[in-house]
């Protein structure tokens, strides 16, 4: 059995009733049953909304979590960052913002990966000249020597058009395995279907440009709109990963979901 998995997922009400409202830092021994360590509330953090964050520990022992954050009144996100000696005391007083986006670009959702003494972050990037165009997404990719200070490469996941991932993409994991470096995203075809991406597969050539694989989505929900989306995937070591991601429930409500799998 896997041991002790440190996650942070965020809490959300309906549309009109909340967003989301707050973000959950937990401990889950086994990887399951989850026991909360802090909870960091968005009107802490001047905040409409807040959406999926990321939990790192870095080079030197300490914790951040990377939160991502809706400038109220209007259709911009921005990344802010808490450090910490330890998961429980995460002080939102103390936030800075390490992706600032533009008048021009939304940016949220980051998936943050250490190796050697680099850092490789995937966002959510959106367009914001449109108010009605503003749920558009790709995936845009940074490196940074400290976590903090990023420098842009690009985009490197794009929707294709007439497909299931048409309307955005959004990389939500990635790994290497194999000699492959390979993603899970979220995908959309239409504005409709916000809140309710499912999950396809993307393999990369090292960090800076993936391709999707397939012609469908990789997996899906049974239920309502299909909603399958946030898939991160955790290697445990001979074979074993552990997924956590959300996912729609037979009443339409969305709740985090974990599996056990063997490669």
């Amino acid at each position: 059995m896997d041991g002790e998995i440190y996650l942070a997922y965020r809490l959300r009400r309906p549309v009109g009733e909340g967003r989301g409202y707050a973000v959950v830092v937990a401990r889950a021994v086994g990887g399951e049953r989850p026991e909360t360590l802090a909870v960091i509330e968005s009107d802490r953090l001047s905040a409409e909304s807040l959406e999926r964050p990321a939990l790192v520990v870095t080079p030197e022992g300490s914790w951040r979590l990377y939160l991502s954050c809706a400038t109220p009144g209007t259709k911009h996100w921005r990344v802010e960052v808490i450090e910490a000696a330890d998961p429980r005391s995460f002080d939102p007083s103390t936030a800075e913002v390490v992706l600032p986006g533009s008048d021009a670009i939304g940016v949220k959702d980051p998936v943050i990966l250490l190796q050697g003494d680099k850092w490789h972050l995937w966002a959510s990037c959106h367009p914001l000249a449109d108010p009605d165009e503003a749920d558009r997404m790709v995936t845009d990719y940074a490196t940074s020597a400290d976590g903090l200070d990023w420098t842009w490469h690009g985009t490197v996941l794009t929707g294709r058009p007439g497909r299931w991932d048409a309307r955005g993409v959004r990389i939500s994991s990635v790994v290497t395995a194999g000699g492959r470096t390979v993603a899970c995203y979220d995908g959309r075809a239409s504005a409709t279907e916000n809140y309710e991406e499912r999950t396809g597969i993307a393999v990369g050539d090292g960090f800076g440009m993936f391709e999707q694989q397939g012609t469908g989505p990789a997996a899906v929900s049974p239920y309502a709109g299909g909603g399958l989306r946030y898939v991160t995937a955790l290697p445990l070591g001979h074979g074993e990963w552990r997924l956590y991601y959300e996912a729609t429930r037979a009443d339409g409500a969305h709740e985090l979901r974990t599996e056990l799998i063997a490669a």
